[in-house]
């Protein structure tokens, strides 16, 4: 048994798994970059650790099979299934406003780490801070020389992750506002996402 829920364009959402529940996450237009933590529940100082992950994975994009480690090095959910060409970013942090100051915009931009925080309120939790996000969908070449760059996403409508909750946890989706760099096509749409039983 499944529910479907829409992660609204430039907003995010918050959903309660219990362990063993999966979420489906579905980039419905395929050029959408969906920013993803998980945080432990009743423990919301133990979350996704994107520098424990990469430790842990040797790379920087996680692959079926791989877990989403917590900063205390637990594996809170697993990668079941991954539709899409496999580009998941680990190393950028979500977007905040003062991003895109530096990007030029001179008002208030919407931006993932507002989206985290509102989304984790709707659920009568606050943190003090912003972890790293584990940017699903998002298209982050990295060279040799270490040079990296933001480039239009490989993935395609419908593509779609399964995160299977090991532990009990509180999972948060953004669709990425970034509209002046190149990672949605420079247009921000909405996700889809499924909680399967």
């Amino acid at each position: 048994m499944s529910a479907t829920l829409t992660v609204p364009a430039r907003r995010g959402k918050a959903v309660a798994l219990k362990a063993g529940q999966a979420l489906k996450i579905i980039n419905t237009h395929g050029h959408q970059v969906v920013d993803f933590w998980a945080f432990v529940a009743h423990a919301h100082t133990e979350y996704s650790g994107m520098e424990q992950c990469r430790a842990t994975w040797l790379k920087l994009c996680p692959e079926v099979g791989d877990h989403l480690y917590s900063n205390r090095r637990r594996p809170i959910m697993t990668l079941e299934e991954d539709t899409s060409p496999g580009r998941h970013d680990s190393v950028m942090a979500p977007c905040d406003n003062e991003r895109y100051g530096l990007l030029g915009c001179t008002e208030y931009h919407d931006n993932c780490k507002d989206n985290l925080h509102a989304a984790l309120a709707e659920h009568g939790i606050t943190i003090a801070h912003t972890p790293g996000s584990l940017n699903l969908f998002m298209n982050i070449p990295w060279q040799p020389s270490g040079a990296l760059s933001f480039d239009p996403p490989l993935s395609k409508p419908g593509d779609y992750v399964v995160w299977r909750a090991v532990l009990d946890c509180v999972a948060v989706m953004s669709c990425c506002p970034q509209d002046i760099l190149d990672i949605n096509n420079k247009t921000t749409v909405e996700a889809h996402a499924e909680i399967i039983d």
